[in-house]
């Protein structure tokens, strides 16, 4: 044993991926002191991203006062990576549903506009290559709001702009592309997308998604049809047709207008990260990988961070074990994915609130433990 990679996620809510990896590091350099540990934060596409791709690459942050998803100022942040041409955007930094509060979610009239304006404020700083994690978005809005914040004109029949937020789609009648930012025709976008579902329809962003965003059954039919009028416009004058491809209805439909309007790939989250991150590079000559998230599951399958990590450690024979905040009674189906071994913080019944303030010594017990196994193998070896 000479060298183990850490690559989780964060424990949402309570530690970030970075402090998550170096708890690990820290528990396992107890046990086993002569062994490599390199710790490689990551995030498949929503709430950490920025921090994973930004920290793995010796980036710099930026700050940005933006319209949230109701207009009000919100004070955003974006990334520059390391290579100074990269930037990253989280649409939830922006456009998303933290952002406002329960009582006054309402996906007719919430916009996007503040996505576009950290990718304005990329744009003025040089950047030309994009990574977009497009969770956690308030927004039924198409993208539009991201577009007009870009100089795209989104007007009715009698030549008028239209309000911000979904519901007005369904009076589009014309997309001005006159505005459109020329700086965008040289840049490259990466859509950390892990959601199939098309724009519209039953398993549409407002069928599947708008109910989360405090639509009812009666605004999500509004929505459906507005998001149908988009793309119906976007069609017959874009010359895209994007309404059923995959991924399209992510983000409130986010997805279909980086389809529609940039030089733009869907590509799985976790993917994008650790491309970004070049985990690859590090598990060549690795003996063991660590990974994580605050819970596994059985969703933990559907394009998670542990699943990502665990897939390509496997293209190099590697074990895998996954530590999570808690384990739910599925969490089984995981073993089938790649990862070998799982293990939970929690060694006791206890209050939500008594486990989350206790993560960090409750992360650090179980990887201790974790460790003594391993550092036990290796001497019966």
């Amino acid at each position: 044993m000479r060298k183990i990679v850490i690559a989780p996620d964060s424990f949402k809510e309570t530690l970030s991926a970075q402090a998550v990896a170096h708890i690990i590091a820290q528990a396992f350099r107890s046990q086993l002191p002569d062994v490599e540990l390199v710790e490689i934060p990551v995030a498949d596409g929503g709430e950490g991203t920025l921090d994973a791709l930004i920290d793995s690459s010796n980036g710099s942050r930026h700050q940005c006062t933006v319209h949230g998803p109701l207009g009000e100022p919100v004070n955003a942040t974006w990334g520059l990576m390391g290579d100074g041409i990269t930037a990253v955007i989280e649409m939830a930094a922006a456009s998303g549903l933290a952002l406002v509060p329960a009582a006054q979610r309402n996906p007719l009239i919430t916009s996007s506009k503040g996505t576009g304006q950290l990718i304005r404020a990329a744009l003025d700083a040089g950047a030309r290559r994009f990574i977009l994690a497009i969770g956690g978005s308030a927004t039924n809005d198409g993208g539009a709001g991201m577009m007009r914040a870009l100089g795209v004109q989104f007007l009715n029949e009698q030549g008028q702009a239209l309000p911000a937020g979904g519901a007005s789609l369904a009076h589009l009648a014309n997309i001005d592309l006159s505005l459109l930012d020329p700086r965008l025709a040289e840049c490259q976008f990466e859509v950390a997308c892990d959601v199939d579902n098309p724009l519209t329809g039953e398993n549409g962003a407002s069928s599947i998604f708008g109910p989360q965003k405090g639509a009812t059954p009666e605004m999500v039919q509004t929505l459906d049809a507005a998001l149908a009028r988009f793309a119906q416009v976007i069609r017959e004058q874009v010359g895209r047709d994007v309404e059923m491809i995959a991924g399209a209805g992510a983000a409130g439909g986010m997805g279909a207008a980086a389809l529609a309007f940039f030089n733009s790939q869907l590509r799985r989250g976790i993917d994008i990260v650790l491309d970004a991150a070049k985990l690859a590079d590090q598990l060549q000559d690795a003996d063991l990988v660590i990974t994580g998230e605050g819970r596994l599951d059985g969703q933990t399958i559907f394009g998670k961070t542990p699943i990502g990590v665990a897939q390509l450690a496997k293209q190099f024979n590697l074990p895998v074990i996954a530590i999570g905040g808690c384990l739910r009674e599925d969490v089984d189906i995981v073993h089938e994915y790649g990862i070998d071994a799982v293990f939970d913080c929690v060694h006791k019944a206890m209050p939500l609130e008594e486990a989350l303030a206790g993560a960090s010594d409750n992360l650090y017990r179980v990887a201790r433990n974790v460790a003594a196994i391993v550092a036990m193998q290796r001497r019966l070896v």
